[in-house]
């Protein structure tokens, strides 16, 4: 799948954004000057494997994200359709993306709540979380499921519209990459791929 790839591009990037924000305490100096510094500094000394710290957490969480946002999709589509050959028009599919991202939130919800703290544990003094993991037993031992999830109304307003602009995209793109007289189903992988990277 092209999304645990996605992943992968990225997670370096993260890393090495993550690691260029922290602030020094008082006395100190920036261990960091930049990005590139960064980057040539941990390469030096742990390899490139260093700038995929932490890439288990993200790799864990895509999979069932993308999942449920597929399946949010096609429920949408299976709404909207009396049979599932009927072809939707673009204000549906944009409906069917906006299921999906229902469904996806119920994963991204906490994910992005504990990126938050970890990242602004990052820029303080006390380190009260360990990792990802950590960080989600706490939340549950001293609020439940209600702290795990806090922030899902936010995280909503961002990917519920935001996934059904993405998937009305990816469709109109589909049907722009298709040839008059041809089918949908005869585009090839590579055109596929832009469209969901031109959508993205």
């Amino acid at each position: 799948s092209v999304w645990p790839i996605g992943v992968i591009m990225e997670q370096w990037l993260s890393h090495v954004n993550m690691q260029t924000q922290k602030k020094p305490h008082p006395g100190q100096t920036l261990l960091y000057k930049n990005t590139l510094d960064c980057f040539m500094k941990i390469t030096a000394s742990k390899g490139l494997r260093g700038l995929y710290k932490g890439m288990g957490a993200p790799l864990a969480g895509i999979t069932p994200t993308m999942a449920l946002t597929f399946f949010g999709y096609g429920l949408g589509k299976k709404i909207q359709q009396q049979s599932p050959d009927d072809s939707l028009t673009f204000p549906q599919v944009f409906a069917a993306g906006m299921v999906a991202g229902v469904f996806s939130t119920t994963v991204l919800a906490p994910m992005e709540r504990v990126k938050c703290l970890l990242q602004v544990q990052a820029h303080g003094a006390i380190h009260r979380y360990a990792g990802p993991m950590d960080c989600i037993y706490q939340l549950y031992m001293e609020s439940g499921v209600q702290g795990v999830y806090k922030g899902t109304l936010l995280t909503l307003l961002r990917d519920v519209p935001a996934s059904g602009v993405y998937f009305m995209t990816y469709e109109w793109f589909k049907a722009r990459f298709t040839p008059e007289g041809k089918s949908i189903s005869d585009l090839s992988a590579l055109q596929i791929l832009a469209a969901g990277g031109l959508a993205g």
